[in-house]
């Protein structure tokens, strides 16, 4: 098990809409034998730069411990779900 950053910029929709593609990737992560260690929602932000014909963004920040397979699985999900404009995961140093 490894641990890994998670943060992806959902599309500005309702409260309720944003809670739920949240919860989906939280789900997501535990469904596939990972664990959030730490869940940190930054909320809706300005972007530097237009996305997807969007200026804002809600901002959300996972800290993961799980294996390689369910990021691989995380990224693959998250690059075809069509409320998110920007994703990244990187490894954490904290190994």
């Amino acid at each position: 098990m490894r641990k890994y950053e998670v943060i992806f910029i959902v599309k500005p929709m309702e409260e309720d809409a944003t809670n739920a593609v949240i919860e989906k990737f939280s789900k997501l992560i535990t469904d596939n034998g990972g664990t959030i260690d730490k869940e940190d929602r930054w909320g809706k932000k300005r972007l530097a730069y237009e996305i997807k014909d969007c200026n804002e963004g809600y901002y959300c920040l996972f800290y993961v411990t799980c294996a390689p397979e369910c990021v691989a699985e995380c990224d693959r999900v998250m690059k075809i779900t069509d409320e998110l404009l920007k994703h990244m995961i990187v490894r954490s140093d904290e190994d």
